[in-house]
């Protein structure tokens, strides 16, 4: 973040946030300080030597500014802009009114001994599943956090639209997602069985065949922005890749925090229908408009190509 970004943050932490000086450290310090412990992920004795500032005052000055960046929350978030008919854009010309991509990530949090088993994933770590959607150009619009690592992709999905709050599809649009999730309104996912990931297309002698490869091909490369905002996000800030000394509901906060930082980064060093889904469920509908659409690109790009 460079001074311009950080003046900026100030600003809106003191007049959107209401986040104000005490009486031993103002709003500038007060920021970098957490700042420096997201981008580090140092504990909170490195903070008292940088600063000069006791253990008391690093801890509660912390939590000041995390919960303070919370009321950003509007102001930061993006409100996703559909692909149009006229966009021109490779990856995402093929899928007009597509609002972006979503998947799910794992993050260490730091859960009491008898929690750890619903937390621990696949892989044998302690994690929350955080499901995550961003736009066409990587900004987040929607971040659930909370969820134990051992709780599925889909069943988090179905949490996300079911909350008042919560992922908001309007109809006729959708978000990309991996086979992971069900096919099914307002989200496309890619055919299962089929070449997908853009390692397997390398080289003229990997083009694709078939309407379902093609379909697959160009389905990876578009929602492949969801896989790079997740790994830009965890390459800002080391707080989300090391192991957490934070309560999980600490830890889950500073997932949201990094996120809102992320897209206020992207930002300054860079009327629909109102009627939303809120149910998912598989439906042949929407399977026959997927093959539909997928011979209609591979039709499209055979023609190109000749």
């Amino acid at each position: 973040m460079d001074r311009r970004c950080f003046a900026i943050l100030c600003h809106l932490l003191r007049t959107t946030a209401g986040l104000v000086e005490t009486e031993v450290i103002d709003v500038e310090e007060m920021v970098a300080m957490f700042l420096h412990i997201l981008a580090h992920d140092v504990k909170n004795r490195m903070i008292q030597r940088e600063f000069v500032r006791s253990g008391e005052t690093v801890s509660r000055h912390f939590n000041i500014v995390l919960l303070a960046g919370f009321r950003l929350h509007d102001e930061l978030l993006k409100k996703p802009q559909p692909v149009t008919n006229s966009c021109t854009d490779p990856r995402w010309k093929w899928f007009e009114n597509c609002l972006g991509a979503l998947d799910g990530t794992y993050i260490k949090v730091n859960v009491s001994a008898t929690d750890r088993p619903r937390y621990r994933t696949r892989k044998g770590e302690v994690a929350t599943n955080v499901l995550g959607a961003c736009d066409t150009k990587g900004d987040f619009v929607f971040v659930l956090f909370g969820w134990e690592g051992s709780a599925a992709d889909s069943r988090i999905l179905r949490d996300a639209i079911s909350r008042h709050n919560g992922l908001k599809v309007p109809k006729g649009y959708y978000y990309l997602c991996d086979a992971g999730y069900p096919n099914a309104e307002g989200f496309l996912a890619p055919y299962r069985g089929e070449r997908y990931h853009l390692s397997e297309w390398r080289g003229e002698s990997n083009a694709p065949t078939t309407a379902r490869e093609f379909f697959n091909m160009k389905h990876s490369s578009a929602r492949n922005v969801i896989e790079r905002a997740f790994g830009l996000l965890k390459g800002r800030w080391a707080i989300l890749r090391g192991k957490s000394y934070y309560p999980v509901d600490v830890q889950c906060r500073t997932i949201m925090a990094c996120c809102l930082l992320h897209n206020l980064i992207n930002r300054e060093m860079t009327n629909s229908e109102i009627i939303e889904i809120n149910y998912i469920e598989a439906s042949n509908e929407w399977s026959e408009w997927r093959d539909q659409l997928a011979h209609t690109m591979f039709s499209d790009w055979e023609l190109r190509d000749q």
